[in-house]
């Protein structure tokens, strides 16, 4: 009877590891990312599907990046609108931040210095928290004026600089200007516009990506 029950766990044990074997690894989760900006990330006048981070998140699943973008972009923001709600709209477990704040600022003209104080203080908390973070730059246009706009302009460099993360220098870099790439406001891009803007901006993601799997 002993040999018998022996024999019989055996066989059970051999069956659990062939079942193990024939399942596989267990897969490993994608991996979870924020784009936290204003309407360019929001993708004010379009579809979901043809925003800024749905798009990338397609672009980089074509090149087998497992990854999840999470579209918490808010039309009209700030960067100090974008600081009033940064804590709660960065999720625990959040990976990497794409952070695009300023367009705003700089077309209502508000003090450069107050945009820096704003976005220093963003990246100090992401940087708390321990989610890295890929920072996209904006430019004044340039009927702000010579003076203002070396100091807007320079602002994200210096940002990128003292927290040592990675900047994509214009978000809107190949788009802004080219009146087919936008929408009748001459502002937000239409869907040709965002696929433009993925496809400038995706090597600067893709060697932020090798950092976070790294």
């Amino acid at each position: 009877m002993g040999a018998f029950t022996t024999l019989r766990h055996l066989a059970l044990a051999l069956l659990a590891l062939g079942t193990m074997a024939l399942a596989g690894p267990a897969r490993a989760e994608p991996l979870r990312l924020v784009a936290f900006g204003d309407s360019l990330t929001a993708g004010l006048g379009l579809p979901a599907k043809e925003a800024f981070p749905a798009r990338l998140q397609a672009a980089l699943k074509a090149r087998g990046h497992d990854v999840v973008i999470e579209n918490a972009g808010v039309s009209g923001d700030t960067t100090a609108a974008g600081l009033a709600r940064l804590d709660w709209s960065i999720p625990d477990g959040t990976q990497g931040v794409i952070l695009e704040l300023g367009a705003n600022d700089a077309l209502r003209g508000l003090d450069p210095g107050l945009a820096e104080k704003a976005l220093d203080e963003m990246l100090a908390r992401l940087k708390a928290r321990g989610i890295p973070v890929l920072l996209a730059g904006m430019l004044a246009p340039p009927n702000m004026g010579a003076a203002y706009k070396q100091r807007f302009d320079a602002l994200y460099p210096a940002l990128a600089a003292k927290y040592g993360v990675p900047l994509y220098p214009f978000f809107l870099d190949g788009v802004a200007g080219q009146g087919k790439l936008n929408q009748a406001d001459g502002v937000h891009p239409t869907a040709a516009g965002v696929d433009i803007i993925v496809e400038r901006m995706l090597p600067a993601v893709e060697a932020w990506l090798a950092t976070l799997k790294g």
